[in-house]
């Protein structure tokens, strides 16, 4: 190994008054509700609101003059991008960061606000990286790479450092995992610190690159995941040398525990996450058993998360908890029969808040309707209720949802 603890202690002082010291806080509702003892290190907090801040900030003061006046060239689709484009900007160092061409405008509009060229190339990061190679020889550029660079892995190590000077006693540590560039430097800085502290890798079960490398296997990686963050196929092997020795396991985290830990994130602790940043909660909530009466340590990577996926997150899981429940009737085409059943809904405490009424489609009756009403309900236990009332008083329904719960209504 070529880093050590010393260097990431070096990588402190230099990141000291230029990157936030973020803070570790307790999540207290999340804690009640999984029945450990959960930290959170919000890296939310920082300046682009992610912790690629730090790596970027080592890499680049790292350089020499002759480098900086050059300047340096970034593959990204996201934060590693804003990270780098901001703190070069800062130094006075011009800045490239290629991107896929299918980058949403937002991010590219984020990145060319910092002060950096971006140059579109590729559908995807790995023809990205190529246009990056090319760049350095056409241009002379310095590479700031995400993760496989000793100097990036040396500022992500910090965040390790700062958690366990902020709470001594964590018995646990759970990194998220995309390239390997994180985890290893906390890895490395939390050993240091704390021989027998488990360390535990998450990652999205859709991009499975660690879980494999470490036990020397193949990995299949693919589809569409709310962690695009760490989407990442193939980690580096500089990652796994650093990685394999030190943590404990990696665990995956499948897209409905994403989406639930984003969601709680956002309602419990009132703070914003990515998919990728809530990985971490995602695999405590697939197993709460193992971690039970423990000192957890997570790190929000990152928030810059899209409103409208929020928005749809938080629908799915209202449905998922059935305070939002889809009813869809069958009834007679007669005056009235609307009005009987938003009056029986209102005296059932249940809140209206779609109504769509069809009689022209072929395969309703010519003399009946279909009713389809969007209901909000305090409960999964008081939509059942509501549900029960409507058919004592014989109304032919359904329940349309994705949830299996929702199907036994």
């Amino acid at each position: 190994m070529t880093i050590n603890f010393d260097d990431i202690k070096s990588a402190a002082e230099i990141i000291k008054g230029q990157v936030e010291q973020t803070p570790l806080v307790f999540a207290h509702a999340i804690s009640d509700m999984l029945g450990c003892e959960l930290y959170i290190k919000l890296e939310n907090q920082q300046v682009t609101s992610s912790f690629k801040d730090r790596g970027a900030l080592v890499k680049l003061t790292s350089l020499t003059q002759e480098e900086k006046s050059r300047g340096v060239v970034a593959m990204s689709a996201g934060n590693h991008a804003q990270s780098v484009a901001y703190h070069a900007n800062r130094l006075g160092i011009p800045a490239t960061i290629v991107m896929p061409e299918a980058t949403p405008f937002t991010k590219v509009e984020r990145t060319q606000k910092h002060g950096a060229e971006v140059v579109l190339s590729g559908e995807n990061l790995v023809e990205a990286q190529a246009k990056v190679e090319e760049l350095m020889v056409s241009r002379n550029l310095t590479q700031v790479h995400p993760f496989d660079d000793d100097k990036v892995i040396a500022g992500q190590g910090t965040v390790a450092m700062e958690m366990l000077e902020q709470q001594p006693n964590l018995d646990c540590l759970i990194v998220p995992i995309g390239g390997g560039g994180l985890i290893s430097g906390c890895a490395i800085a939390a050993k240091a610190i704390k021989p027998d502290i488990e360390i535990i890798g998450a990652e999205a079960e859709r991009f499975p690159s660690m879980y494999h490398a470490l036990r020397g296997e193949p990995s299949v990686c693919g589809g569409a995941t709310l962690a695009e963050g760490i989407a990442v196929k193939e980690v580096a092997s500089r990652t796994v040398a650093y990685t394999k020795p030190l943590i404990n396991t990696v665990r995956l985290a499948s897209e409905t525990n994403i989406e639930r830990a984003v969601f709680l994130l956002l309602t419990r602790q009132k703070t914003l996450a990515e998919g990728a940043a809530a990985t971490g909660l995602a695999t405590i909530l697939a197993d709460p058993d193992y971690f039970k009466g423990r000192k957890v340590g997570i790190v929000l990577t990152g928030g810059n998360i899209d409103p409208r996926v929020l928005a749809s997150i938080s629908y799915r899981e209202l449905e998922r908890e059935q305070r939002i429940i889809n009813l869809r009737f069958h009834i007679d085409d007669k005056p009235g029969i609307l009005g009987k059943i938003t009056t029986l809904l209102g005296t059932e405490g249940a809140n209206i808040l779609e109504v769509s009424h069809h009689r022209m489609y072929l395969d309703i009756s010519a003399k009946g309707a279909q009713l389809d009403v969007m209901l909000e309900t305090r409960d999964a236990t008081h939509a059942q209720t509501v549900v029960k009332k409507l058919r004592a008083q014989g109304f032919s329904l359904e329940v349309l949802a994705n949830s299996a719960d929702n199907k036994r209504m």
